[in-house]
């Protein structure tokens, strides 16, 4: 398992690669920002912003989204995987916000879960990215970053994954770790073909190391 120590000197790395990284959701409020990560789920984010971009100028609040038969909604997002499902809880997550947060996004993780389609992935985002307050989203490319370093084990559930980091990562960092690690998996790290020959933290890294052995024989 990769040590506390060794894991800062990886985050370090990956703030001199990616110093800006950045929700790349477009949106401009926290309702919005539900919305789009909802969205999200299985998708590209720029399939997302796609969408959104016209979506937003449609609908501003949850009662925009509770004023169109939820067929016309499926309609508006149809190019985004699993979008039946999708405009249903978005329907259902806009009426609960009504009747029991006076149409306001509630600034809690856990109060958050219990809307409908948000899962802790989405409430980490949302708090972190909207609220500014400390938290670490665990979604495909931190979860396989984390695993291929060997901060984490290949078994280990996206929670688990989550207690880890926090674990090792200062709370300080938590945000800004989430999104270096986003980026790191998404432009360098890749699923499918990750830059291994010219990765700053490839001596640390237990995958990396066994892809650049097989490729020498």
């Amino acid at each position: 398992m990769l040590s506390k120590a060794r894991w800062l000197e990886a985050l370090d790395k990956m703030n001199e690669m990616f110093p800006d990284a950045h929700c790349e959701l477009v949106h401009k409020n926290p309702f919005e920002l539900v919305i789009a990560t909802l969205l999200s789920a299985q998708c590209t984010d720029v399939l997302v912003n796609r969408v959104t971009k016209d979506l937003f100028q449609k609908y501003q609040s949850p009662e925009d989204y509770l004023a169109v038969d939820v067929s016309e909604l499926e309609q508006d997002i149809k190019s985004i995987g699993l979008y039946r499902n999708k405009a249903k809880n978005i329907q259902k997550l806009s009426q609960m916000l009504i009747d029991e947060f006076g149409g306001v996004v509630p600034a809690d993780r856990d109060t958050l879960t219990k809307l409908p389609g948000v899962g802790r992935k989405t409430a980490n985002v949302v708090v972190s990215v909207a609220f500014d307050i400390p938290a670490l989203a665990v979604d495909t490319h931190v979860e396989r970053v984390s695993k291929r370093l060997g901060l984490c084990k290949w078994k280990d559930n996206p929670l688990q994954v989550e207690e880890m980091l926090m674990k090792k990562t200062p709370i300080e960092r938590w945000s800004q770790a989430h999104h270096q690690m986003i980026f790191f998996g998404r432009y360098h790290c890749k699923a499918q073909n990750p830059n291994c020959p010219e990765c700053p933290l490839l001596y640390m890294c237990r995958e990396g190391q066994k892809r650049m052995n097989r490729m020498k024989k």
